[in-house]
């Protein structure tokens, strides 16, 4: 299990992670924010706790993203499958995430929520992955972002499984931060 906490003049996050069986325990004081977080670590096959507060809802949103991707970051295996992709329709929306858990950052979407979107970026960075998420179809924002949501999650568990071996020809995906 890896803990992170983020403390700033705006916000308060801890975040609690394991390679698990997605249980979890996710209060920000943003409710369908925690539905978004619960379906995330459960798809993905993490036990999360995460406990947030914060002025702003973006500030909220911002370091909950880094806090929880740094500890993601940290429980990726060095061994990891690291490419994975999945496709999820939810009624009207269809959406597809491409992921490379290999330790580079970068970000394409985007969402029809700027929040979220703001969110996937920052999360992507500090998880250090690579991610592409495309809204294939869907008018209706809730459904779009819950679908980015569960097919973000099902990649990363694809993505972390440990292989055995290392997908790079740098010899390691890993990078050991003192």
């Amino acid at each position: 299990m890896t803990t992170v906490i983020r403390e700033t003049k705006e916000t308060k996050v801890q975040v609690e992670l394991s390679l698990g069986k997605g249980v979890t325990q996710v209060d920000t004081g943003l409710k369908f924010f925690d539905h978004m977080l619960s379906t995330f670590a459960r798809y993905a096959g993490l036990d999360l706790k995460l406990h947030a507060r914060g002025d702003l809802t973006h500030h909220l949103m911002e370091d909950v993203a880094i806090t929880l991707g740094t500890a993601v970051q940290k429980v990726i295996p060095a061994t990891a499958a690291r490419f994975a992709e999945r496709t999820i329709p939810m009624d009207d929306a269809l959406v597809q995430a491409c992921l490379d858990a290999g330790g580079r950052f970068y970000y394409r979407g985007p969402l029809k929520n700027r929040l979220y979107e703001h969110f996937m970026r920052s999360f992507s960075e500090h998880a250090k992955v690579t991610l592409h998420l495309r809204v294939l179809r869907g008018k209706d924002s809730h459904h779009a972002t819950e679908a980015a949501f569960k097919a973000l999650g099902l990649a990363l568990r694809d993505a972390m499984v440990d292989s055995g071996t290392v997908f790079s020809m740098k010899g390691s995906v890993a990078l050991e931060v003192k």
